[in-house]
């Protein structure tokens, strides 16, 4: 979502190789413990799915996202759901939505305390937030494993390459408060996550790691990934399948009046 980071979104990729971003959305929904009628933001749509899911349902949902190509496609598949650019840090609503809904978005923005407040202002007073995202050690094995390629390989890597915020649980909490928001749940916890077939782990870096290898050419690229592969194995491949790990946040919070 965060302009700043420059992610360059590839959505057949997206689509076809990382459908288990949606698939666990689906136990967030859960969280989300929607009524039909409502008007529900889903903020990094994506592609669609869940937002889908969630119209299907009764739900009068509008999906952002900061990716043309992403929207793009969610309209391609979705035409009956409202599909828009926007951006986490600045959107354009005021207390209109009675649940903002957030999935495998927020450690993308690294201003968390604008797309917080953007948050708070989009919702009504008494409106939800639900949000899962990266936390503090998440695929830590595989970036550290990526970043000491990069270095060995004859690289600088500098923090700003780092395209992601992980933050406590506590840290997080505390931003949400201050925004105004009364944290009605919390939790970090380890998810590992398949990464189906050989080209699993490769597939993973040129989808969400490609800011780690700005400046490199394709050859080079190629041959660090081949290195954290071979590194990787014995810890993360078995039977066919790599495996990441992921380590979550799950928040839920509900807009407070700052008045009261």
């Amino acid at each position: 979502m965060e302009k700043a980071a420059q992610q360059q979104w590839n959505a057949d990729l997206y689509d076809t190789s990382h459908s288990f971003v949606s698939k666990y959305g689906n136990e967030l929904i859960e969280l989300l413990e929607f009524q039909k009628g409502e008007k529900i933001l889903d903020l990094g749509c994506g592609t669609g799915d869940l937002a889908k899911q969630l119209a299907d349902a009764g739900v009068e949902v509008v999906g952002i996202d900061s990716s043309m190509d992403m929207i793009r496609q969610a309209n391609q598949k979705y035409p009956e759901v409202s599909f828009q650019i926007g951006d986490a840090t600045a959107l354009d609503f005021h207390e209109e939505f009675d649940a903002v809904f957030s999935n495998a978005v927020l450690h993308w923005i690294k201003e968390p305390e604008k797309a917080l407040d953007s948050v708070y202002e989009s919702l009504k007073t008494g409106g939800r937030f639900v949000a899962d995202f990266g936390g503090i050690g998440n695929v830590q094995t595989i970036t550290d494993e990526m970043i000491e390629q990069i270095k060995q390989a004859g690289f600088e890597f500098t923090k700003q390459q780092f395209p992601w915020y992980f933050p406590s649980i506590g840290e997080y909490t505390a931003l949400m408060e201050n925004a105004g928001f009364h944290v009605l749940f919390a939790q970090h916890y380890d998810r590992p996550t398949l990464l189906k077939g050989e080209q699993g782990l490769s597939n993973w870096m040129s989808m969400f790691g490609a800011l780690f290898f700005e400046g490199i050419s394709e050859n080079e690229i190629t041959a660090i990934k081949k290195r954290v592969e071979t590194n990787l194995r014995n810890q993360l491949y078995k039977d066919g399948n790599w495996t990441a790990d992921y380590k979550r946040i799950q928040v839920l919070g509900k807009k407070m009046d700052k008045e009261n």
